[in-house]
């Protein structure tokens, strides 16, 4: 919905004065990239424009306003998105004509924004779409990293990180708001000052880093709504020490402004050192610094108070990363607006709310005591005071001083970050049902206990929009002839399609475009690996990050048990099959980094090897990312989904796969609990231990030796690994999974290998047996995919913790 209705003629009159602006050039005369660059820059000021109206109904409203934190938006491609969304596709191709260049062409210039690296990232991306579709007003805050996450390179089987120059293309989406510029000071020594007003904080001798907002627009679908991104650059004060240069030591000269841009250089620097480590807390404190104090400034710029702060503004936490704007919202309130700490605290308290995203010991952040007080000492005052109040108040009230430890910030000569969230919040949300139960018993029990009801569900989801409509248009052509396009705001319509189940024609229709979608990849595989895959073999796909626990190593052990046999001659059996991986692990995990060069060795021994590539073939396509995604997933037809029960919070890539209709092979595990619940366990190919059976068998002592002892392809599997392939051998993975000095095999793919071979048994055989009944499988899961729409999870969101109503209510 535009002000002004677009046509192809003004099209070309706005692209025609942008080129012209910007490169003083004749239309005719424009290359493809300045192109690109015009009709970019037109839909962003149509995008600015649009929200700014949006914004005047909201401030006449005087709406409460979210803002979602997070050091990730992976956002994808922003040229097709916002065409689709403001529903003007049709027309920007046809304007497009007069520069003999096509949409297509132009899409393919676009570099995806490295500004994440798995579903985290994709998640809060997602709900940017769905908050401006739903008309709710909303800001995202991120960093704006120079070279995102990395490119991936696999050199010799081995992942190598390169500079992800994204904003070489796609800068242009990106408006400068150097007027709103804020300081975030590192470093230095607190001193206080009691004065006839009351303590007042002083800030000596700080390290002093300005953040730089820059603005991304996030269209809604055909709605009111704009979403607002905003990442922070990083830029030193003290840019140039102009003796130093004058002297000629240039490159001391420009020491600190390297130092202060550095924060904002790269997503998620390695931290397996102690400079890693105080560069991610820098990271982490600077997006919340320079985002708290923006969102204090525009509240207080519109009321003239802050009384009415947690009124007017919901501030989310998605994952811990963001965990400091806690104390950084009580200093602001306290030392800059004279609160008192009881005062503030509500404040913060009513207002913050978090997400937890992961039960992973690891993975639930925490950092050195030390490093925090010594780097923002003004925020530790104020954690340990959080911490020594609470640590009181909750002594108290269960008369038991060492049970209120358990749930202390502090420990270990750390900080907790979790638990210094669960503190500062309202409410605190799981991703699906089975995590947020985990959650309630494990680790959080203590805080479950203390305070019952705090912590709730909220199940993830997708944006359909993007991974239907956009990414499989065969297929959303089919669903709007059989349902028509209410589907497209309205996701649970899809539910409808499930009364064709017996349709042989839909059925046949449905093959038929994942065959194309199949033909798209296997272009594409030709063209990247130079491999050739059987686009009648079944497309067996695991795209997601690459981490221990979501266990690329029990398929990679089942395809090396099928080379076994393929090799021995056992083939009755053997059916062809297309084995796809994708995915990047984090640049400090050896482990991961190690599977990646057994998928990749694997992929290089079926290719030189004649006889195996008949019956199987291994791809993995390397530099995952949104795009790849969307070319991908269309043509999965197994799904995956296959972490150790237990691990996995929810996962968003099997909700991708199931709403394209490939058929999910996985455990009882984050929301696959829920997709068996709507789709049903008959359309889902279930295998492995449940969550409380890994518990008990992990409290009993798992020891993968016996299964090891008991199971004959497992040995196979383990002289295979020694044995080696192409020459390499891969005897430390052997060694991980037997053990030695540590427990062997810590995620289990021993327990679960043979469950999980038998339901490929099982799933093979049903597609080579029956595909009318495998389709019928597909349309099912397809058909219940609805409920996992995006647009359901920030309703949620808004309704159950946020206090949300849009904008046009």
């Amino acid at each position: 919905m535009l002000e002004q209705k677009i046509n192809a003629t003004l099209m070309e009159a706005l692209i025609d004065e942008e080129i012209s602006r910007y490169w003083n050039t004749e239309p005719h005369s424009a290359s493809t990239t300045q192109v690109y660059r015009a009709l970019s820059t037109v839909i962003r000021d149509l995008l600015l424009k649009k929200r700014n109206t949006f914004l005047k109904q909201f401030t006449k409203n005087q709406q409460k306003k979210v803002y979602y934190l997070c050091m990730e938006f992976l956002t994808g491609k922003s040229l097709r998105n916002n065409l689709y969304n403001l529903k003007i596709e049709q027309e920007v191709s046809e304007a497009l004509k007069k520069y003999n260049v096509s949409l297509e062409e132009l899409y393919s210039i676009e570099k995806d924004p490295g500004l994440g690296n798995g579903g985290l990232g994709r998640l809060a991306a997602c709900f940017m779409d769905s908050l401006a579709t739903g008309n709710f007003p909303a800001v995202g805050f991120s960093l704006k990293y120079e070279f995102g996450l990395f490119k991936q390179k696999i050199i010799d089987g081995w992942q190598t990180e390169l500079p992800d120059d994204w904003l070489t293309t796609s800068d242009v989406w990106l408006i400068p708001r150097t007027e709103e510029r804020v300081i975030v000071k590192f470093d230095g020594k607190i001193r206080e000052e009691w004065t006839d007003k009351g303590l007042k904080i002083h800030h000596d001798y700080p390290t002093q880093i300005e953040a730089v907002p820059y603005d991304m627009m996030i269209s809604g679908y055909d709605s009111k709504g704009v979403s607002l991104l905003r990442l922070w650059e990083s830029r030193s004060l003290n840019s140039i020490d102009m003796n130093l240069f004058s002297q000629g030591d240039y490159l001391r000269a420009l020491a600190e402004d390297s130092l202060g841009e550095a924060i904002s250089k790269v997503l998620y620097p390695s931290d397996n050192h102690y400079e890693g480590k105080i560069l991610r807390l820098k990271q982490q404190y600077f997006l919340v610094s320079a985002s708290a104090q923006n969102i204090v400034k525009v509240h207080y710029g519109k009321y003239n108070t802050l009384d009415n702060f947690s009124q007017k503004n919901a501030i989310h936490i998605n994952d811990t990363h963001p965990a400091l704007v806690i104390p950084e919202l009580m200093r602001i309130f306290m030392d800059d607006y004279n609160y008192s700490w009881d005062e503030a605290w509500k404040m913060v308290v009513d207002s913050v709310s978090y997400t937890n995203h992961t039960v992973l010991s690891e993975a639930l952040e925490t950092f050195e005591d030390n490093i925090i007080k010594v780097k923002i000492p003004r925020i530790h005052m104020i954690i340990a005071e959080i911490d020594r109040r609470f640590m009181d108040e909750a002594a108290h009230n269960l008369g038991d001083r060492n049970k209120a430890l358990k749930m202390s910030i502090f420990g270990y000569g750390k900080i907790n970050m979790a638990n210094l969230c669960i503190r500062g919040s309202h409410c605190v949300n799981g991703v699906a049902d089975l995590h947020t139960e985990i959650l309630k018993k494990t680790i959080f029990k203590d805080f479950n206990e203390y305070t019952p009801g705090k912590i709730i569900n909220v199940t993830n989801g997708i944006t359909h929009r993007r991974w239907v409509n956009q990414a499989n248009p065969l297929l959303k052509d089919l669903l709007t002839d059989i349902l028509g396009e209410e589907y497209y705001l309205n996701p649970e319509k899809l539910n409808l399609l499930k009364k064709y189940k017996n349709d042989q024609s839909v059925l046949t229709k449905l093959d038929e475009i994942k065959h194309q979608n199949k033909k798209r990849v296997a272009e594409h595989v030709s063209r990247q690996n130079h491999i050739n895959i059987d686009v009648d073999s079944i497309f067996d796909i695991q795209a997601k990050r690459l981490h221990e626990y979501k266990r690329q190593l029990l398929n990679a052990m089942r395809i090396i048990s099928l080379i076994i046999d393929i090799n021995e001659g056992n083939i009755a059996d053997i059916v062809p099959e297309t084995f796809i991986f994708a995915a990047k692990a984090a640049p400090g995990y050896f482990r991961a980094k190690e599977i990646i060069q057994l998928i990749f060795a694997l992929s290089d021994y079926i290719n030189k090897n004649t006889f195996v590539k008949k019956y199987i073939n291994v791809v993995f396509l390397e530099n995952y990312s949104v795009s790849l995604a969307e070319l991908i997933i269309p043509a999965g037809e197994i799904s995956e989904q296959i972490s150790l029960a237990g691990k996995e919070a929810s996962g968003t890539g099997n909700m991708k796969f199931m709403i394209n209709g490939a058929l999910t092979i996985g455990t009882c595990d984050g929301a696959n609990v829920e997709i068996i619940k709507e789709v049903g366990e008959e359309n889902f190919f279930l295998f492995g231990l449940r969550d409380h059976e890994v518990e008990s068998i992990w409290n009993h002592g798992y020891s993968s030796i016996q299964y090891y002892q008991k199971n004959l392809k497992l040995r196979k599997i383990i002289d295979f690994l020694n044995k080696g392939i192409n020459g390499k051998s891969f005897e430390s993975i052997s060694k991980y999974l037997l053990g030695g000095s540590a427990v062997g095999d810590p995620y289990m793919c021993f327990a679960d290998f043979d469950s999980y071979m038998e339901i490929h048994r099982k799933a093979s055989h049903l597609y080579y047996s029956d595909k009318m009944k495998w389709n019928q499988m597909s349309l099912m899961n397809i058909g219940s995919a609805g409920i996992f729409s995006s647009d359901r999870t920030v309703r949620e969101y808004a309704e159950k913790i946020w206090g949300l109503t849009p904008v046009n209510k």
